[in-house]
């Protein structure tokens, strides 16, 4: 059932409308949705590796994009809308540890959780709820995202070939292993909020 869902990924990946279900995962990850762009992004590149900068740059645009969502949620509609998400999720008792955390470590908090699995909506929102600098936020928001997916990108580029052989070998082992490493950033986002 893997490799098929496996074999799926890698044909959708290499569609024509790929960039733009990248485009919509990544901007919808960093305001709302729970899953992480990575889970296109890496099919996407092992499908054309040629095109892996691309589809960082899309990542990255789109996830700064959401970001501003994210914000804009956490600033004005926080109340209903932001802390619903937040409640959905489980984060409800750190939130304010949180705001008072960015008071002195913000640019360090948007740097280090946006390379994390640590779902980056929590940052996003939070930060609009903390009215942190928007600016700062945006400039902040574009490394720690850009670093993230042009290094998922640069490594799948670079290993192409090994990682789809390691794939065709140990999909089970590395799906689960992936499963874990999601769970395992909710469950410390869980902690660290």
């Amino acid at each position: 059932m893997l490799k098929s869902l496996y074999n799926w990924m890698l044909r959708l990946a290499a569609s024509r409308r790929a960039p733009a279900a990248l485009a919509g995962i990544s901007f919808a990850e960093s305001s709302f949705f729970p899953v992480p762009p990575d889970v296109m992004l890496a099919p996407m590149v092992l499908a054309e590796p040629r095109r892996a900068w691309s589809y960082a740059t899309i990542c990255t645009v789109a996830s700064v994009a959401g970001g501003l969502l994210g914000y804009a949620i956490g600033a004005l509609l926080y109340d209903s809308v932001g802390k619903w998400i937040i409640d959905f999720y489980g984060y409800q008792g750190g939130v304010e540890a949180f705001r008072r955390a960015y008071a002195e470590h913000g640019h360090w908090i948007i740097l280090l959780k946006g390379l994390t699995p640590i779902p980056f909506k929590l940052v996003t929102i939070t930060s609009g709820f903390a009215g942190y600098d928007l600016v700062m936020f945006v400039l902040l928001s574009a490394m720690t995202r850009g670093l993230r997916f042009f290094a998922v990108a640069g490594l799948l580029n670079r290993f192409s070939g090994p990682i789809h052989r390691m794939l065709d070998q140990h999909l089970t082992l590395i799906a689960i292993v992936i499963g874990i490493a999601l769970l395992g950033g909710l469950v410390a986002a869980r902690w660290l909020f």
